[in-house]
């Protein structure tokens, strides 16, 4: 598996935080002009206020050597742009078949794999040799045959997707994929490291109560935020508030 950002918004930071101060700001204040303190102060507000800004800021990964079952569960994320293999024209009989590790390292699991996955490649060869057409004979390849993948997001997508994706509940290859993402992002934006955090470090709590106290490693009781969710639920309805906030520095007060 390899992950390369093969393409990036340039100049990133001061657009993010152009585009934050366009609305909290009557001037037209380029940050570039800014200390560096300034920046910073005005970075860390960003965490934490609304995300519009988020998505002027891209980022193109080519992702190769991956599964077609790690693949379908990228696409699902909506917000993103993909252009991957097309096994409907692309012969994919000398395609690797990657073994998950939990079945490589049991002798009779792996035996029971290899002999299925022998067969199902023998298969698809005898089809295409008989003159069956590739969409057609591409139904009987294993889910986890190896591919390649374009995708397309921007820094809110991935910080969304970084909380869930990153966790220990994730399937294995999708949290080793987005952790070589999340590197190479951070590489060519080292301050973006604190907007793709898992959720229980951007958060304080945990994103799967239920599976964590059970199984996570990384899990401990103050994750677990119930009582306070039923404290906020009972003040919250109990009231109807509107706040008037207004714009002061760059920042919505």
């Amino acid at each position: 598996m390899k992950v390369t950002l093969i393409s990036h918004t340039q100049d990133a930071l001061n657009l993010l935080l152009r585009t934050k101060n366009t609305r909290l700001s009557n001037t037209a204040d380029d940050p570039a002009g800014w200390s560096d303190e300034r920046r910073q102060e005005h970075l860390e507000y960003m965490r934490d206020t609304i995300k519009s800004s988020w998505e002027f800021v891209d980022y193109t990964f080519q992702i190769d050597g991956v599964t077609r079952a790690f693949t379908h569960q990228l696409v699902r994320t909506r917000t993103g742009s993909y252009a991957q293999q097309a096994m409907r024209v692309v012969d994919a009989r000398e395609q690797p078949v990657e073994t998950p590790p939990s079945i490589a390292a049991d002798e009779v699991l792996l035996a029971y794999w290899q002999t299925g996955v022998q067969n199902a490649m023998k298969c698809y060869g005898a089809l295409i040799d008989e003159h069956a057409p590739l969409q057609d004979a591409r139904g009987i390849l294993p889910t986890h045959i190896t591919t390649s993948i374009m995708a397309k997001f921007n820094l809110r997508t991935l910080h969304e997707m970084a909380k869930l994706r990153l966790c220990t509940r994730t399937q294995g290859e999708y949290q080793d994929v987005f952790r070589d993402a999340r590197q190479a992002v951070i590489e060519v934006h080292p301050w973006a490291g604190e907007f793709l955090e898992v959720h229980c470090v951007a958060h304080g709590t945990c994103a799967f109560p239920r599976y964590g106290k059970e199984s996570c490693p990384v899990w401990f009781p103050e994750l677990d935020n119930g009582a306070v969710k039923e404290t906020a639920r009972q003040r919250f309805w109990a009231i109807r508030y509107e706040a008037a906030p207004v714009a002061v520095g760059g920042k919505a007060m």
